[in-house]
């Protein structure tokens, strides 16, 4: 044994156990949840001897100071198929501890589990909030579901829509973060994938301030027709052209209807895919460590057949990047779509511009309808000029997504 192994090997008393920055463990259990395989690096930092970890249930490691409403969240995502990230805090046996940055990913037979030791601002904040929601748990006697629950309303209450979305933010810090700590270059897919998720954010606001800024049109034909109806005779024209905008409305509720609201809508989609590449693109690149890891140790790994193992995470990283890859792809199309669907908004508003000319000419022959129509007339084209604004901001941010990925 070399020196340097020596001073890693070396154990505190009590407090935390070694875990390097620079380290990443995993470990492979069954559906039950009972181990079935793991690294060098996983038995040293645990302090177990494969015979007592192989065949055990990885409770076996799980801390008093754990809320039980993170195992709930963590059993309802993976019993449903589907990855997660998490912080966990670990015990030893020897009753040290050690916290990690885990993303647990289905495998055949079971789960894989690969962890790095996490270091971001972020962390400490998880530190309090599992701290509060333990001592719910153990002086108030709330359940595992309510537990849970705490966690998802602290985690909207910092501007996350769930829980996926939290562990995508989470996970790309943490990796990030190490990589300064560990005096590493930035991770340039990363980096352009948070960007991403930024644009999908500010594309987010603006589509809620076009909502905003629609909704606020709506009662604009059915005043020019009030006008209309009190300058009578004079005013057909006024009536022709409140229908012509009453039908352009319509259509642009449509528009809105297939491309801005409700779970299916480009921007909303789009979002979401950005989540689940970023996500997956930094599962990807622990599952790789751990690979990588895997391929230079050199210590035993008892009865484990670490040829299996490799091909194992061998699969998994090359099944995980392919899902990136993909989930790129969909952000692409996504942007893609949403630049086409502006284009078409665009296309209404020349005829609503059409539209708002020729009521300002009906407005001069018909000084009978007094300042009304002309305050319309004016109150039409602010409206006209914000939501013509957000559309190309949202055409603008689309396309800075679309450049990102090419």
């Amino acid at each position: 044994m070399s020196f340097v192994d020596r001073r890693i090997e070396a154990r505190p008393s009590t407090g935390e156990a070694p875990f390097a920055l620079n380290e990443v463990f995993f470990s492979r259990t069954d559906e039950r949840g009972v181990i079935q395989a793991g690294n060098y690096v996983f038995k040293r930092v645990a302090n177990y001897e494969w015979d007592e970890l192989i065949g055990a249930p990885h409770k076996v490691i799980r801390h008093p100071d754990m809320p039980k409403g993170v195992f709930q969240l963590f059993w309802d995502t993976i019993g449903a198929g589907d990855s997660m990230g998490a912080y966990v805090k670990n015990k030893a046996k020897d009753g040290l501890y050690y916290w990690v940055f885990a993303v647990i990913v289905p495998c055949e037979g079971g789960f894989l589990s690969a962890r790095i030791s996490p270091s971001s601002d972020l962390f400490e904040e998880i530190k309090t909030i599992y701290a509060e929601m333990r001592q719910a748990e153990t002086n108030d006697g709330i359940t595992p579901e309510e537990s849970a629950e705490m966690m998802l309303t602290w985690i909207r209450d910092k501007g996350f829509e769930n829980y996926h979305q939290f562990a995508t933010h989470a996970l790309s810090e943490e990796l990030m973060t190490r990589d300064i700590g560990l005096e590493r270059p930035k991770d340039q897919k990363i980096s352009d994938l948070r960007q991403m998720m930024s644009n999908a954010e500010v594309l987010v606001g603006e589509t809620q301030g076009l909502v905003k800024d629609f909704d606020a049109m709506h009662t604009i034909p059915h005043n020019l027709r009030v006008i209309a109806s009190r300058i009578e005779p004079s005013g057909g024209p006024v009536t022709v052209l409140s229908q012509n905008y009453g039908a352009m409305s319509r259509e642009m509720s449509d528009w809105f209807a297939a491309h801005v609201m409700g779970e299916n809508s480009n921007f909303n989609t789009i979002k979401l895919a950005v989540t689940n590449s970023l996500f997956v693109e930094g599962m990807a690149r622990m599952l790789n460590e751990c690979h990588a890891q895997l391929k230079t140790e050199r210590r035993g790994l008892g009865d484990i057949d670490m040829e299996a193992e490799r091909s194992i995470l061998s699969a998994l990283v090359e099944a995980e990047t392919d899902r990136a890859r993909k989930g790129v792809e969909e952000v692409d199309q996504e942007a893609e779509r949403i630049m086409r669907a502006c284009q078409v908004m665009h296309r209404q508003f020349l005829g609503l511009s059409s539209t708002r000319v020729l009521c300002k000419i009906e407005s001069a022959r018909l000084p009978e309808s007094g300042e009304t129509l002309s305050d319309i007339i004016d109150q039409l084209g602010v409206f006209q000029e914000r939501i013509s604004r957000r559309l190309d901001d949202i055409t603008k941010l689309s396309n800075e997504i679309r450049m990102m990925e090419h």
